[in-house]
Order: structure tokens, then C-alpha cells, then sequence
């Protein structure tokens, strides 16, 4: 097969190449779509642009002759795994564990390609094969199991994926540095074990062969969590407030006679650099193995732009900020054009962005004012339970922004599909943010804006660190205003959760009664699920909150979460 320009997935297209071995190979539970918003592929791109020969192995079969984890070879310097885009157990499974049917990341959109906990069956298998070699786990699945977790889907306590797995290292949050500085070191002769130096990784050492420094933070042991919650949430605490600081300490935590080491992350990444990863040479779509079947989740994004990354909303249940962190880092407008531009390119390319967001639709170029102030803190969010005093949250870059793109050749229409914070801008003085809703209402809805309040109950509210519904129900009356003067006849879609943490019967009652006194039509409710290292994971598995130690009503079983969930369709 001659080079079509993607890393290479088979022994042919390595020799296409003129290839013998590749240097690192990845093993994916995604099907592999060559995308900046496809993480597998960007890891891939970033080691290629490093000099380093990369080969993906999309979706391997687990059950057969294990053909699939044989048929590359060995790599040079290193093995590769992650479960894709999503945690397998999510990907698979509803909020009541039912197995799904569908998989957004697969072709042809039907699940039962990737096993559940994918990241420790794909580990275990190639430790076994090849028992030698370095293996380097990383992506959403790893990063929140890194330390000892509660895993909702067999209602147990699981140590880190490290112990479970039998992974060299791992690599949390967005980790284009630290697999280069992985592959550098290894490239250079150095065992495996003896890395024990690069940011945003974690690895295993005996028990006896490490120093605990002022600059660590000793956590409670796997056993001792076992067998106390509180521990557990302590744990969960000072982990938490370690992601959110811009200068964290190491993290240790015991389990038998291993200490689990995780070290602190890198600084927020730069535009420059943020920028160079998105201007490396992608296709931009699937790969041709799948013979142009459909992959829902890249016919979603296909014609969307990631603006930024990173999220200080916080909340409670969500594990963008967890992951990417709280800290937002923005690509330059020359960027984003540039890529928009390729968009305009592609012969399927209509006019019609699709988004021009990221985790949060309105975080762009956003950060401290004075970064001294940053520098000491560790909330987790900078605008709960209020606004931080330091928080520079002028809409006007954005505003410049969608100007510019709206006003690009080729470019009929922008919709924005990332979820707005209307929090960010419910500040009437302000000329500029107010400027900002004004026109993403009316320039940038597809008939249909999402918005997530997620509840209309103060103490519920409080609970996922949301703001207070009397700021969506003042953005309503906003949004209707607008569509008034424009004439436009457009929908606010509000989401909601049910049997979250401090939700009772009694709270659906009232959020449902509201909604409906506002002839709103929610569509989009969400039963809470509860997943790795997340507040409101502690609080469902615990009945505690970490912070207060309050004691908290929480919808366990499938029939109080059905019941909950069944108050939206009375």
C-alpha cells in the first residue's frame, strides 16, 4: 500500500515507509481518525514531529489469537496504550449500567470493539507478550485512575491503573511533553525505571526506595482507604487541590509494599506551543482502512475548531478541568484561521462551522490578572461559589474573533456547540460581554443554543459548584429579548442532571415545576454518572463532602435514580 500520509496501522504501510521497526507504537480503543481532536492521533503527530517513527494500532482484537498486538513487532524504544477519547466504562455503558449499543468512535457506529477497562486489558496483554519492553499508559482512562479511585461499575474501591495494569509509567492530563521527554529519555539509553523526573508522569517504586520531601504530599494508603471513606476523602482533597495549583507538589500514596509517585504537572502549555501541535500535518480524516463507513464521533467534529484548552468552571462532576486542568491556555487567531481555512478545503465543506469553542464554549484567553495572585491559589474553580476578584473575563477577544472568522471567504455561518457560560457575562456594566451575548445569540445559534444550568435548586446547585438558577433564568429573558429585536425564532436548550449528590425526590420536584412555570422543553437530562476522580464521585461513594464533612442524601440505587430521572416525563 503505497503512504497515504497517515501514521502507518500494518506491517505493509510500515514498509511503504521503508520501515523496519517503528519507534513507539500506540494502541488505541478508538478507530483512528488522523484529527487534532482525537488524542491518539494528536500523541502520534507530536512524537513524529519529535523524529520519532510512529505506528497506531486502532481498536485491536482482544479475544482472538491476539494477532493484532503481534503483527508490528516490537517497538525500538516503547509500547504506547489508551483507551481513546473516553473512559471505556463510559463509552459502554449507561448512568443504570445497561450496555449500550453504539459507539460513537467506532466505524459504522456499533460498539463491541474495545473491551471494558480497556487501558488494563490492552496493558496486560502486551506485558505478557512482551514482558521487556516499556510500556507507557496514558489518555482519559489512565489519568483519572492514576491513584486509588471508585469505580461506580462494579461498585468497588480500584488502587491505581498503574498497580492493576502492569504499566512502566503513566501519563496524565494533555501529554504531548511529557511522551516526547519519555521517548528522548529512553532514545538516550535510560532504563525505564530509573525516569523518575518528568513531569506529569507516574510510576511505581518499592516502598523503602523513596525520600518524602517537603515538596510531597503523602496520601493514605489503598488499604486504609478500604477500609475508611474518610480516608478516601482526604485523599481525594489534597489530590484535587494539587491539580489546581500552578506550582503542585508530588504525590505519593501507598499500596502493599509499592509507593504510587505522581509527579507534578508541566506549566500550562503556551500558545506557541499549543499552536504548533494543531499546525502539524494531519489528514483530517479517518483513516481509508474503513472504507469511508461512518464514524459518528468525527462526523460530529468535522468541521468544528477547538479555540483552547483547559476549564476553571470546576464543577463537580465534570473531568475536563480534572484532566486538562484549570488553567486555560488559547491558540493565536493566525492559527485558528489557518486551520479554519484547511475546513474551507475539504470538498465536502458547505459554508457552516460547526464550533469554534472548546471545553467551555467562552473561556477564551481568560486567565489571571495579576498571575503573582495565581500563583498561591488552589481553588478549584475561579468563578464558584463567586467570580474571582483577579479573573480578566472580557469577552473581547472572542468577539474579535468570530468577527474575524465570520467575515473569512467560504464561511457562511458559525453555530458555536460547546456549552456557553452565561455566568461569564451576566454582568450588565460591562459594554463588551454584554456586546458578546448580543451577537452569539444572534449570529451564532443553529436555532438552538445549549446552556446547562443543570438544576434549579440552591442546595443542589451548591453541590456541583453551578451558579444560582435566578442567573439562567435572567439569561433567558436575555435570550428571548434578543430573538425579539432580530426577529428570530430560536430555542434555548437548558441540560439538566438527576441524582446528583443532595439530590432528593423533593428537588426534582420543585427543578421540574420551574422549568415548566418558563415553557421550557428540556431534552437533554442527564442521569449523574458517577466516574474516577471527580468531587461528586467522593461525595456518591462516600455520602460525605470532602471539604465540610457534611453528611449527604445520595440517589444509590437504579430505582431511586430511575425515579429521579422519571420526574422530566410526568
Amino acid at each position: 500500500m503505497a503512504n497515504t500520509g497517515f501514521l502507518p496501522t500494518s506491517k505493509k504501510e510500515m514498509e511503504a515507509l521503508g520501515w523496519e521497526q517503528a519507534d513507539i507504537i500506540l494502541f488505541t480503543g478508538d478507530a483512528y481518525v488522523d484529527h487534532p481532536s482525537f488524542g491518539a492521533a494528536v500523541i502520534g503527530r507530536v512524537l513524529e514531529n519529535a523524529g520519532y517513527r510512529v505506528a497506531i494500532v486502532p481498536q485491536p482484537n482482544w479475544r482472538d489469537d491476539l494477532r493484532d498486538f503481534k503483527k508490528l513487532g516490537e517497538p525500538r524504544l516503547f509500547f504506547a496504550v489508551t483507551s481513546g477519547c473516553m473512559d471505556s466504562m463510559v463509552n459502554h455503558y449507561t448512568a443504570n449500567k445497561r450496555l449500550r449499543s453504539d459507539d460513537a468512535y467506532t466505524a459504522g457506529g456499533v460498539a463491541g470493539n474495545r473491551p471494558d477497562y480497556a487501558v488494563r486489558v490492552y496493558s496486560q496483554i502486551i506485558k505478557k507478550l512482551f514482558p521487556h519492553k516499556p510500556l507507557v499508559i496514558g489518555g482519559i482512562e489512565a489519568s483519572m485512575r492514576r491513584l486509588t479511585h471508585y469505580d461506580y461499575w462494579s461498585d468497588s474501591l480500584f488502587p491505581s491503573i498503574l498497580i492493576h495494569s502492569g504499566a512502566d509509567m503513566l501519563v496524565y492530563g494533555m501529554g504531548e511533553k511529557s511522551v516526547v521527554a519519555i521517548a528522548k529519555s529512553l532514545g538516550e539509553g535510560r532504563d525505564i525505571s530509573e525516569i523518575t523526573d518528568i513531569p506529569q508522569t507516574g510510576y511505581l517504586v518499592n516502598r523503602n526506595n523513596i525520600i518524602v520531601d517537603n515538596e510531597s504530599i503523602m496520601l493514605n494508603g489503598f488499604d486504609e482507604c478500604l477500609k475508611d471513606t474518610k480516608k478516601f476523602n482526604e485523599n481525594f482533597k489534597y489530590i484535587e487541590e494539587e491539580s489546581n495549583r500552578l506550582k503542585a507538589k508530588r504525590i505519593i500514596e501507598p499500596n502493599g509494599d509499592k509507593m504510587v509517585v505522581i509527579n507534578p504537572p508541566y506549566p500550562p502549555v503556551t500558545t506557541s506551543e499549543l499552536d504548533s501541535w494543531y499546525d502539524l500535518p494531519y489528514m483530517r480524516s479517518p483513516h481509508p482502512r474503513y472504507k469511508n463507513k461512518p464514524i459518528p464521533a468525527w462526523e460530529m467534529i468535522k468541521f468544528s475548531i477547538n479555540i483552547h484548552r483547559g476549564c476553571f468552571g470546576g464543577c463537580s462532576f465534570c473531568t475536563i478541568s480534572a484532566h486538562q486542568g484549570k488553567f486555560v491556555s488559547s491558540r493565536s487567531e493566525k492559527s485558528i484561521v489557518k486551520e479554519i481555512e484547511a475546513v474551507i478545503s475539504m470538498p465536502d465543506f458547505k459554508g457552516h462551522l460547526t464550533d469554534l469553542g472548546g471545553p467551555t464554549a467562552n473561556m477564551y484567553k481568560m486567565q489571571g490578572v495579576d498571575l503573582r495572585l495565581c500563583q498561591q491559589c488552589k481553588r478549584p474553580s475561579c468563578i464558584f461559589p463567586k467570580i474571582c476578584g483577579n479573573l480578566n473575563r472580557s469577552h473581547e477577544p472572542l468577539l474579535h474573533l468570530y468577527r474575524k472568522v465570520r467575515n473569512m471567504k467560504g464561511i457562511k455561518k458559525i453555530t458555536i456547540g460547546s456549552g456557553v457560560r452565561y455566568d461569564l457575562f451576566d454582568d450588565q456594566s460591562d459594554s463588551v460581554n454584554r456586546l458578546y451575548a448580543e451577537e452569539l445569540i444572534r449570529f451564532h445559534v443553529s436555532g438552538r443554543l445549549k446552556v446547562a444550568p443543570e438544576h434549579s435548586e440552591e442546595e443542589v446547585l451548591k453541590a456541583m459548584r453551578k451558579p444560582s438558577f435566578r442567573l439562567f433564568q435572567a439569561f433567558k429573558d436575555k435570550f428571548d429579548a434578543i430573538n425579539g429585536k432580530y426577529s428570530l425564532n430560536q430555542q434555548l436548550i437548558p441540560y439538566f442532571i438527576s441524582s446528583h449528590p443532595a439530590c432528593t425526590d423533593d428537588h426534582m420536584r420543585r427543578l421540574v415545576n420551574k422549568f415548566k412555570r418558563m415553557k421550557l422543553k428540556p431534552e437533554q437530562v442527564q442521569d449523574f454518572t458517577p466516574t474516577p476522580m471527580t468531587l461528586s464521585t467522593a461525595m456518591f461513594y462516600t455520602g460525605y463532602d470532602p471539604y465540610t464533612g457534611t453528611k449527604m442524601h445520595v440517589a444509590r440505587s437504579k430505582e431511586d435514580k430511575l425515579r429521579q430521572k422519571s420526574f422530566f416525563f410526568r
